[in-house]
């Protein structure tokens, strides 16, 4: 015969947004998709330099450009290098340039919104119309004043890219703490004392992950086309290094002769922002506390 007592704990026991997130997103096709197509990608940047096929240089000028084959499963470009190749090793660049930048955006926007939020008043005012100036400049030029300035470095491109990508995400924290900051929990931590520093740490930054998670997914399609841009504008990513964005520039100089040069390095840069579309868009559903419990 069952317990009363133990059906009764079974029934008060709750489970965490978290998890129900999970199971939500669990039952979502599509963003498993998108997370199972990027866990591909970074696995295979991951594991290019022992798994490429040829060496990442490695040139046969008498081949030149010639289409896909038993020998180059996606043709070479105009010197004769394997495309399979150069599209793995693209993919590690572009995917760093993804998720470094997007991390830098993510800590500077993450600080500026939650200060901003929490203390309110003539700083949050002052720290806010900064954000609104810079929304009003033109973000691309700066990153190519930056560029031309100091050089086409890729760990410039890291901070200059994640620099003018910082505002949305402080602005979405920002409204975030301004809703949690007079919650119950938050006065009481005040009122025994706490820090205003330890407070943010411990409990205001934790309970806006949600949101931050969400954007984050979205963001990253975002600079992986912005490197592409500045790449096919001459401004990202050079030349022996390569990237997506590059790749595709140099297919476009010669699509009428050699599509496959701007197909196949079109293909894996779409497919890799559809999926990360997809998480986001899951993410967002899973995490939203107003999705009715299953």
């Amino acid at each position: 015969m069952e317990n009363p007592h133990s059906a009764t704990l079974t029934q008060e026991q709750g489970s965490s947004l978290w998890r129900d997130g999970w199971i939500r997103l669990c039952k979502n096709h599509l963003a498993l998709f998108g997370l199972a197509v990027i866990a591909f990608f970074c696995v295979i940047a991951l594991l290019t330099p022992w798994i490429a096929p040829y060496g990442y240089e490695q040139q046969d000028l008498q081949l030149g450009a010639s289409p896909p084959s038993a020998a180059h499963w996606l043709g070479t470009d105009i010197f004769g290098r394997d495309m399979l190749t150069r599209i793995m090793y693209g993919s590690r660049v572009s995917l760093l340039v993804g998720f470094v930048a997007t991390g830098v955006a993510l800590v500077i926007g993450v600080l500026w919104g939650t200060v901003a939020g929490y203390a309110g008043g003539r700083v949050d005012a002052v720290m806010m119309r900064l954000v609104d100036i810079l929304y009003a400049l033109p973000f691309m030029i700066f990153i190519v004043l930056l560029m031309v300035v100091f050089g086409r470095n890729i760990l410039l491109l890291f901070l200059a890219i994640g620099a003018v990508e910082w505002l949305t995400m402080a602005r979405i924290v920002r409204g975030q703490v301004q809703n949690l900051r007079h919650q119950e929990f938050i006065e009481a931590a005040f009122s025994m004392g706490l820090s205003r520093w330890i407070i943010i740490r411990r409990h205001l930054i934790p309970n806006t992950l949600g949101p931050v998670i969400v954007y984050t997914t979205l963001t990253i399609p975002n600079v992986m086309l912005l490197e592409a841009f500045l790449s096919f504008l001459g401004l990202g990513i050079q030349p022996p290094q390569s990237s997506w964005g590059l790749l595709i520039s140099h297919g476009v100089e010669s699509m009428e002769e050699y599509p496959w040069l701007l197909v196949f390095p079109g293909l894996a840069l779409s497919i890799t922002l559809f999926a990360l579309n997809f998480l986001g868009d899951g993410l967002r559903d899973a995490l939203d506390p107003r999705a009715s419990k299953d």
